[in-house]
């Protein structure tokens, strides 16, 4: 009997050691529970990358120490529940920050294509402006040269240079045109059409003496004027008229033998003298420089 005893009551103490195990853990976790709370309070919020105090280790290892070979599942899954939680927490900043690494990353990409397209923009403006300054350059110098030449023309627009000259002759007592000189008149007339800056100067020079010779010269002339304003329509004041009647006429031989005596002529003759100044000169100038723009 006692021995049956003894036995019983080995079973029985085998038996409780699970409920003392249990018991022993719940009040550690209790204790745990109410440490990580006050570490909480006294701990910076600045000391870990969530913001939290930093998870607590049991201090109380219970009954079996380290490992409780009798910790039911329930157990395992609440003591290492605020651990997923911190690690969920740390997953979730982490994907804050990579997220806000991008943003930055994106905005700063941005920033250096605008900045690079606002200096392509500005090296365009300074290569117009460049190319401005020296159509300008060109067009100030080009200015500047016509200016000399219009002063050269109005100094000078007074200037008429002889650039042709032909003679008509007439026959003794008449004052028709032959068709020679209608062909001569046509010959110095034709290229005037449109022209600028010349007068037609005719002299008309007649046998005879006195008023009847410079009469009959003044005839003469007047056909060579009347047959240009008729069939060439040159400006009327654009030519100029003079009756020389028997006036001696000087010649080459003339001017350079000072002792000869100028000739008179016989019959009657006109001079169409052309000239011009440099009105023309200037025209075709300006249309040089128009066509070149």
């Amino acid at each position: 009997m006692k021995n049956r005893a003894v036995v019983a009551l080995f079973v029985a103490f085998l038996l409780s050691l699970p409920a003392l195990a249990q018991q022993q853990p719940a009040s550690s976790t209790t204790s745990d529970q109410s440490s990580p709370a006050t570490s909480s309070q006294t701990t910076p919020s600045g000391d870990t990358a969530t913001g939290k105090a930093p998870l607590q280790y049991e201090s109380h290892q219970g009954f079996w120490g380290k490992v409780n070979p009798f910790a039911r599942k329930k157990y395992v899954q609440r003591q290492t529940q605020p651990i997923r939680d911190r690690i969920n927490e740390l997953d979730e900043l982490t994907s804050a920050n990579s997220k806000m690494i991008k943003d930055v990353d994106g905005r700063a990409q941005q920033g250096i294509q605008q900045a690079s397209a606002k200096a392509t923009e500005a090296d365009q403006h300074a290569v117009d402006a460049g190319n401005k300054a020296t159509q300008a350059q060109t067009t100030a110098t080009q200015a500047n040269n016509r200016l000399t030449t219009v002063e050269g023309v109005v100094s000078n627009i007074d200037q008429y240079k002889s650039t042709n000259q032909t003679e008509i002759r007439f026959r003794p007592g008449q004052t028709v045109l032959s068709k020679n000189a209608k062909s001569a008149l046509d010959d110095i007339a034709t290229p005037l059409k449109g022209q600028r800056g010349y007068i037609v100067e005719v002299q008309g020079f007649s046998s005879g003496k006195g008023q009847e010779a410079i009469a009959t010269s003044r005839k003469m002339a007047d056909a060579v004027v009347r047959y240009l304003v008729e069939n060439h329509e040159i400006p009327v004041y654009r030519i100029y008229v003079l009756g020389m009647g028997n006036a001696p006429i000087q010649s080459a031989n003339t001017a350079q033998d000072q002792g000869a005596k100028p000739k008179r002529m016989s019959g009657g003759r006109v001079e169409v003298s052309l000239m011009k100044n440099d009105l023309e000169q200037l025209a075709s100038s300006s249309n040089g420089a128009v066509q070149a723009k």
